[in-house]
Parts: structure tokens; sequence; C-alpha cells
């Protein structure tokens, strides 16, 4: 874990080895801890730090890029060497963009020294709240945790630097019931651990899982669903990281319109639909440059600036991302891809919205979701992990399991309510009742 002047001192030293055109260096590194557990014993757990330093030089449109994790000087120079000659043999990239010179970046609120602190009794603590509660009553878990505490530092010879640290951790539990039959699910994720209670998450996946064994089968057909965060969460994402701007340029999007252009500014969803990404929303804070990715969220980064942007507003749709070759090309700004999606909700709970529902069903879980269609954003996959039936406001009996088809945009068309957002898979999403959601098929599997 490098400090803001120890990480550019490195990147300083790598830049003035640079013969090549334009060098760029993204440093970045720190400490991932885990426990794994199953059949309510612990099967796995460790710690491992790590640090990687990438270089990329680029001669005229033609680059090259070398990584390694020593810092001695003679090791670092080698790598420049190296960066250097492989761009010196690679093709030309017809679509380079020369790099940034200084950017003003947000001061983003992603790291807690709670989570930095994280240590293995702290994890077995956390594994034993969640296994403890689940042998009382003859049910078995299998849950995983993981704890990051790092830092992402980029640089380039045009003066560009930018540094960031971050911590995180992801937590998700499935319980079984003994005779195999029931299964609920819970998931967390904080940037601050304080905000973590694996006996809580463990508790409502308990509940689900005694309460889901027996399950009848029901006709597929269309249904009222109300789907959890857990549930709704891969396929809000999956439309989101298809709002590129190329794509739908060149018409292989659903916000390409047929015969040329995009329905950027069209009113595609209902009124209630608001999203936008925040690095500085408090619940949700990002990296405060993006364009890359990397485990501690700046490994590749190209140096743009992360901002609040809204995405859709009031069913509108009001920006999409761009490469910064198609941005250039177009004459925009070149906003970098969504991360950390924040949809607005209202302030209804999970079981307001249950209470609220004549008859429907109750999602808590989807997974092995699969593209259909691009062009309309259809998908495909299963519920699992509690799956019920509501009749007069109140949860009658699960039922088995169901396969969907479904498109988000058409989902974010047939709202009939929101709840208060909650934070699930790196993203706020309100619990959403949506009518007419499409189960074509049943499912054996729990």
């Amino acid at each position: 874990m490098l400090t803001r002047e120890e990480a550019k001192k490195i990147i300083d030293k790598v830049l003035s080895y640079a013969k090549a055109d334009e060098t760029a260096v993204s440093l970045s590194g720190g400490r991932t801890g885990n426990i794994r557990y199953a059949r309510n014993s612990v099967s796995t757990s460790g710690e491992s730090d790590n640090m990687s330093l990438a270089i990329t030089a680029v001669y005229g449109k033609r680059s090259g890029t070398a990584t390694i994790n020593e810092f001695d000087d003679a090791s670092l120079e080698k790598t420049v060497r190296r960066a250097e000659e492989i761009a010196r043999l690679a093709p030309e990239n017809p679509e380079y963009m020369p790099m940034l010179g200084p950017q003003k970046y947000l001061d983003t609120n992603t790291y807690a020294e709670s989570t930095a602190k994280i240590d293995p009794e702290y994890r077995a603590k956390a594994a034993f709240d969640s296994i403890d509660p689940c042998r009382q009553k003859n049910l078995t878990a299998a849950g995983y945790l993981e704890d990051s505490t790092g830092f992402s530092a980029i640089g380039n010879s045009k003066g560009l630097f930018g540094y960031n640290r971050s911590t995180g951790v992801e937590f998700s539990i499935t319980v079984r019931t003994a005779d195999g039959l029931g299964s609920g699910y819970a998931a967390r994720d904080v940037n601050d651990t304080s905000k973590l209670s694996t006996k809580a998450a463990t508790e409502v996946a308990m509940q689900k899982a005694l309460a889901s064994s027996s399950a009848r089968a029901l006709e597929p057909g269309k249904y009222t669903v109300i789907l959890e965060p857990t549930a709704s969460v891969e396929l809000l994402q999956n439309m989101m990281g298809s709002m590129d701007a190329r794509n739908a340029d060149e018409g292989r999007s659903f916000l390409s319109k047929k015969g040329g252009g995009t329905r950027l500014g069209e009113k595609l969803f209902d009124e209630r639909v608001n999203i936008i990404t925040d690095p500085m929303n408090a619940e949700l804070p990002l990296s405060p440059f993006g364009g890359g990715g990397g485990r501690f969220g700046g490994g590749g980064s190209d140096g743009r600036p992360q901002e609040r942007v809204a995405w859709i507003e009031n069913g509108v749709v009001k920006n999409m991302y761009y490469s910064r070759y198609w941005a250039d090309k177009k004459g925009v700004k070149a906003i970098p891809s969504p991360g950390g999606i924040i949809m607005a909700g209202g302030t209804q709970s999970l079981a307001d919205l249950i209470k609220s529902t004549d008859k429907g069903i109750l999602v808590t879980r989807l997974w092995y979701i699969r593209a259909v269609d691009p062009q309309t954003l259809l998908y495909t996959g299963l519920t699992r992990d509690g799956t019920f039936y509501i009749e007069n406001g109140q949860i009658k009996f699960p039922v088995k399991n169901f396969r969907f088809n479904e498109s988000p945009v058409i989902m974010l068309n047939n709202l009939e309510a929101l709840g208060k957002p909650v934070r699930a898979g790196g993203h706020l999403i309100p619990p959403m009742k949506i009518r007419d959601f499409t189960f074509t098929s049943l499912s054996d599997a729990v």
C-alpha cells in the first residue's frame, strides 16, 4: 500500500527513463483477504499482497505495454525498454488518441480505515456469526467474504497524475435446509465494514431457506413480480453497459434508430426511471478517474475524470458513453462508461411492496443470465434461492423456479412501484414491482 508520494516517486522514475513519443504508467496494489465456508465449516482462508506496474510506450500510433512487479531502478528501466521495443514492432492503431495532459480529479471517499484494519480474527468472527445460527436451526451455510484495501495511481509523460486509495468488502451467503429442498440467499457489499453484519444477512437467507421448501409449481406466463435488488441488478448492469455511443451510431444497439441515428433524447422508459452515476455519492463512492479497470479501480485507466452523469432522466435517455476516439470523431465530450449505477426509487420497503400486491411473485435472485438479442436487450435466465407466490399482500407459499425471457427496457416500461434503493452488486438499486414479467418454463433446480 503506497502513499500518494511513494507512488508518484516510482511513476516519475519510470518516466525519467522513457524515450518514446509518449509514455503512460499505471501502478496499483494492495492487500486482499478472504474466508470461505461450506457445509457449516470453513474450507479456506487467506490473505495476499500484490503490487503491479504497467508501462505503455507510444511511437506515433504504435503502442506497446509491459508489466512488472519489481521496483528497483534496473528492473524499471528494463521494463521501459521492453515496452518501447514492443511499440516499435506493433502495427499502427488508426484510432489511437494522444494521451491526456494534467486533469483535475474529485476527492472521492472510497477508503475506510475500519476495512483496512480487517484481520484474520475479524474474518473468522464474520464466518462464525454466519455459520452458528445455521447450525442451531439445522440449516447448512455456504458463504464467502472478501475484503480489499488498495491504491491505484496513474501518470504519463504529458504531466497527468492521479492517485486513489480504496477499500471494499463483499459477502454472499447461501443457506439450504437439511433436506436440500429449501434455499435462501443474501449478498452485501460495502466500502466501510462497520456497515456490514454477516449475522443479519445470514438471518435473511435462513428465513428464505426455511420458507422455500415444499415449493409448488405454477404455470409459466406473465406475472406481476417484485424483484429484489439482487435479482434486478445484473439486468440493469447489462443495460447500462450497452449504452455505448459507437454501437448506437453504427446500428448495433438498443439505442440505434432504424435507418440511422440514435435514440438519445427519447423517452424510452417509465417517467419514474432515473439513473445516474456519481463518484461522490456517500453510499457508493467511486474512483475519481475512469476509462479503465483493475482490481483497485485504476489499472489501464486513460485518465478521464469521473463526474456525476445523468444517464436516464424521467425516462429519457440523456447520455451515452464514448471512447475518446469516437467522441473526437463526433465532436462531443468523451464520457467514460458508467460504473456504480444509482437508480432512484421511492420510500417503500420491500415489505411495503409485498403488502400492496394482490397477486404476484417475489424473486430473490436471478442467475445464469444470457443475452438473446442485443438489439432489444432480451435476456434469458433462471430464478433461484427463494421464489414465492404473493396473494392479498402476503407471501402464501414458495413456488418452483422459472426460466424467464425479458428485456430490462420492457421491464422498466412496466413499472408499478419502486422501493427504497439499497446497495447490491456495487450499485444502488431499488426493489421493483413489475407487471407482465415473462416466465417461459419451470426449473426443478432449487
